[in-house]
Order: structure tokens, then C-alpha cells, then sequence
């Protein structure tokens, strides 16, 4: 064991000073994900549980004091309820951390704990602490879930004979492993539960196992997911990557997160070694929890997710539109929402609280009088509007621009610019040679036919996510359509087309 250990110590140093962001699927293999999980505390190698059953504890904290456990609900012992002036009429939150190396709370709670204080005065907020178990190495952590999961589901049924609490006010909210304890601890309570909220669930001996063995939408009326870390992010599961909800949410894909650095904890990880590695997954993993936590603090700034297919149907902005279930609000607000089959929802966010940006759906129609072969140019688009403008934004080119097709784009600002008025358009063509377009210039001088490409746009229809609004763009002035330069483009008095008139807008 101690020998493989530094085998993948010495193989990690050495892979990380090879810093090609091509290659950070093989800098963290799965193959050597399990060594990442071991804490360095060699004293707990070995450790398996508790003689008598993972040891829980339920800390009532306080507003005035979000970060101190000075009073313990103690199953079994009623006036422990008064004494930690537990309200009974008011809204109970269990809050439930994940595996820890340190042993110790980290930061967030104490943040997450004052945020539900922020937004409901009066409701409980209780921080489940099962510390002594969620130290030992991951495995072990992982395979005692269950157990921690049942003591609480044990703790819920007491305090609902005792108070006679409505369980719809019960919430738990559980962060990486936290969100499996709570699963659990939904399905073994006597009575179901409001809402289980899990926080990037994690990935490594959950992901693909069969839904009693994690967190799944029967564990609750309702549960939401948010997921930050998954499996598209490097080729290694430390969030879920499948959807275990009646609604999971993928910021940002569920992968990198603006504002994480990944390179630069694996710079870290190259100088300090496996020291590092928890910085490499931090700021993804608590994304989630800071994402909630926004939810609440920034009521009025609400994220958006939209339902989608695929996270690439979603970069292409071809899933802005609202209608029954398709939309959502991320975090505390979110809607609850019962279907058989998970709702898989996406959104864009800034890189720091609060999170919010705005959605654009662009749809292009690109027409030449000459057949083209496909370009590969560098969009950007100026918005300008009611409240400000949002200048020089990059349209991601997901596929080489044809003639007379129509294309789809997402566009995202970090800021409102209220009702849009105008937008700028700008094209610059690749400066890149191939063999075809080498091949294009030589039958284009034979001919006797420019090479410059001949492509026009005249109209853009634009989607917004936020507010549902549709507006029609056309050309300023018809005379400066040229892809060389920037063309303005204003309000038209045409309406938004639909599929069912998709062929004439092609034909013109």
C-alpha cells in the first residue's frame, strides 16, 4: 500500500510539470483517483467505524452564531428541544457535510447556515455532524452513508412524534457525500420528507448504481440537484454525473466553473505534490454549495436553468424556451417539480457571486448568390439596450459557417441591458490556410471569379432567456453589409419565425 501510494505520488509530480490543458484527462486518470481520496493521516487508513454504529450529532445552531455548536438536540431526550429553543411551527433545515481529510467543518457551513438564517428567521438550522466517520479514508466514508443516513432518518421520526412537526417543512440539504446521507436518510424515514437538495453529489462508488444505493427522487417530495464537478470535467466522476433528482441542474455543464482554476492548482500540484490536490477540486466542488447560498442571499437575482437534451444543444442556444416545465430557478427558489423520468436543466454563471447572467438565443441566417465552401470566421456581437451595453462578446463557432443556412448561437452577459435596441455585428475571417481554401483561390483565379467570400446577413432573431422576448434585427443600412467590417443592425417591424415558416426563411 505505502509503496503504490508514492508510485502514484512520483507519477502525479512528474505528469504535472507537463502542463498541456489537452492532456489534464490523463494527468487525473481514474485509474489513480482512489489514491487522491486517501487522507494523508495515516491513522486512519485502517480505521472502519465505530464499535457501536458511525457516532452522528445535531448542532441547533444560532443566528447570532452561525459557526459555533453550542447546543445538541439529543434524540431520545425531549427537553433537549427546549433547551435549544427548538420552534416546531417553523421550517427545519439539516445541513449535512461531505468526507473531509481534516476532520473538521470547513468554511462553507457556517456561511450556509447564516444564508437560511438570512432569508427565514425563525426556521431551525440544524448541522447534522458525522465528522468522526466522514474522516476516514473515502471507501470507508462512502460505504457508512447508509448507516449515518439511517441514525438521522432515526433523529427526523423522533422530532415528528415529539414536536409533531409537518415533514413537508423538513429540508435537508447534503453537500458530496452529504447528498447520499441524505438520500438515505430520506428513504428510511417513517414519513417522507419536504425537499433533499444535493450539492454536487459524489461520483466515485455511486455513479451508475442502482437508486437505493444513492441519492434518487424517491427520497423526497422533492429533490433538486445541482451539479459542478462531474465526470465531463476530467474524465473522472468526483461529482454525479447522471441525473439522481426530479430536477438536476448543470451549471456551466456540470464541468469547469468560471473563476476555478484548475491550471493553477495543478501548478501547485506539480510544486507541493499531493498536498495540492484538494485545491484542484475545491473551488469546482463547493461551487454548488455557493451557488445555493447565492440563491438565498441574492433573492431578487435569481439564476435561470433551462431544460436540454445535451449541454451542447444548450452552448447552442436552442433550449431559451420557457414553457410548462422547461424553466426553473436555481437554488432555494427552484420549483418543485414531480415527473418520472429527471429533468436535465443548464445555465450559464458569472465567476463570483451573484452568479446571474442573461441568456441570448441568436439565430443567424447566412446567404451568398454563390456557392461557398464553409468558413470558419471569429464572431462578435455589441448589445446595446434600455439599461447599457455589453460590447465586443465572442460567438463560439460550433460548426464552419455554410451558405444560406441558418445557425443558432448562445450569447451570455454578465450584466442587464435592459429591453435590446441595437446590436453590432462583426466578422473576421480565419487567416488560417488549407488545402481547400488554397484549393478555392486557385479555381477562383482560373475562373475568373473573386475568392472573397460573398456572405450577407440581413436579419437576426434574437431569443431572451430571462424575459421571453423576441425581437427581429434587421441590417441598418443595406448597403454595409460587408462581412469585413461591423454592420448595425436595429428593430424590424417582422416577427419572430417559427419552425413552421423555417423553409421561406431559407428560400430568401
Amino acid at each position: 500500500m505505502k509503496l503504490r501510494f508514492h508510485q502514484c505520488l512520483f507519477w502525479l509530480v512528474l505528469s504535472c510539470t507537463v502542463l498541456d490543458v489537452t492532456s489534464l484527462e490523463d494527468v487525473l486518470s481514474q485509474s489513480n483517483f482512489d489514491n487522491f481520496l486517501e487522507p494523508l493521516n495515516s491513522k486512519n487508513l485502517f480505521t472502519l467505524k465505530d464499535a457501536n454504529g458511525p457516532q452522528v450529532k445535531f448542532s441547533l445552531r444560532k443566528p447570532n452564531q452561525p459557526d459555533d455548536d453550542i447546543c445538541y438536540i439529543i434524540p431520545g431526550k425531549p427537553e433537549s428541544l427546549s433547551d435549544c429553543t427548538f420552534n416546531s411551527t417553523a421550517k427545519t433545515f439539516l445541513v449535512i457535510h461531505g468526507w473531509t481529510v481534516s476532520g473538521l467543518f470547513e468554511s462553507w457551513v457556517a456561511k450556509l447556515v447564516a444564508a437560511l438564517y438570512d432569508r427565514e428567521q425563525s426556521a431551525n438550522v440544524i448541522v447534522v455532524d458525522w465528522l468522526s466517520t466522514a474522516q476516514n479514508h473515502y471507501v470507508i466514508a462512502a460505504q457508512n452513508t447508509k448507516s449515518v443516513g439511517k441514525g438521522i432518518a432515526h433523529f427526523i421520526d423522533w422530532m415528528e412524534e415529539t414536536t409533531n412537526i409537518p415533514l413537508e417543512n423538513v429540508h435537508l440539504i447534503g453537500y458530496s457525500l452529504g447528498a447520499h446521507v441524505a438520500g438515505f436518510a430520506g428513504s428510511h424515514t417513517s414519513n417522507k420528507v419536504g425537499r433533499i437538495t444535493g450539492l454536487d453529489p459524489a461520483g466515485p462508488d455511486f455513479e451508475g448504481v442502482h437508486a437505493h444505493r444513492r441519492l434518487s427522487p424517491d427520497d423526497a417530495h422533492f429533490v433538486d440537484v445541482l451539479h459542478t464537478f462531474t465526470r465531463g470535467s476530467l474524465g473522472l466522476s468526483i461529482g454525479i454525473e447522471q441525473p439522481v433528482g426530479h430536477v438536476d441542474i448543470y451549471p456551466n455543464g456540470g464541468a469547469f466553473q468560471p473563476g476555478c482554476n484548475l491550471r493553477g492548482a495543478l501548478e501547485k500540484i506539480a510544486n507541493f505534490g499531493i498536498l495540492a490536490i484538494n485545491d484542484a477540486i475545491k473551488c469546482e466542488h463547493e461551487r454548488s454549495i455557493h451557488l445555493f447560498i447565492d440563491s438565498l442571499l441574492n433573492e431578487q437575482e435569481a439564476s435561470t436553468a433551462y431544460s436540454c437534451g445535451s449541454s451542447e444543444m444548450f452552448d447552442r442556444g436552442m433550449c431559451l424556451k420557457c414553457h410548462k416545465n422547461s424553466c426553473n430557478t436555481i437554488g432555494y427558489d427552484a420549483t418543485k417539480v414531480r415527473k418520472a423520468r429527471s429533468v436535465k436543466m443548464f445555465t450559464k454563471t458569472r465567476s463570483s457571486m451573484p452568479f446571474r447572467v442573461y441568456h441570448y438565443q441568436l439565430k443567424i441566417h447566412f446567404s451568398s448568390k454563390i456557392n461557398q465552401t464553409k468558413l470558419d470566421p471569429s464572431l462578435s456581437v455589441s448589445l446595446y439596450g434600455t439599461k447599457g451595453e455589453a460590447e465586443n462578446l465572442p460567438l463560439n463557432v460550433m460548426e464552419k459557417i455554410a451558405a444560406n443556412k441558418t445557425q443558432s448561437f448562445l450569447l451570455v452577459t454578465e450584466k442587464d441591458i435592459g429591453d435590446l435596441l441595437m446590436l453590432k455585428f462583426s466578422w473576421e475571417e480565419s487567416t488560417s490556410w488549407s488545402a481547400s481554401s488554397l484549393l478555392q483561390m486557385v479555381s477562383s483565379w482560373w475562373s475568373g471569379v473573386s475568392a472573397t467570400p460573398s456572405v450577407d446577413v440581413h436579419k437576426i432573431r434574437v431569443r431572451v432567456g430571462e424575459t421571453q422576448k423576441k425581437i427581429v434585427l434587421c441590417v441598418k443600412d443595406p448597403k454595409a453589409v460587408s462581412m469585413a467590417q461591423v454592420v448595425t443592425f436595429v428593430k424590424c417591424k417582422d416577427e419572430w419565425r417559427g419552425p413552421s415558416r423555417r423553409k421561406n426563411l431559407k428560400s430568401h
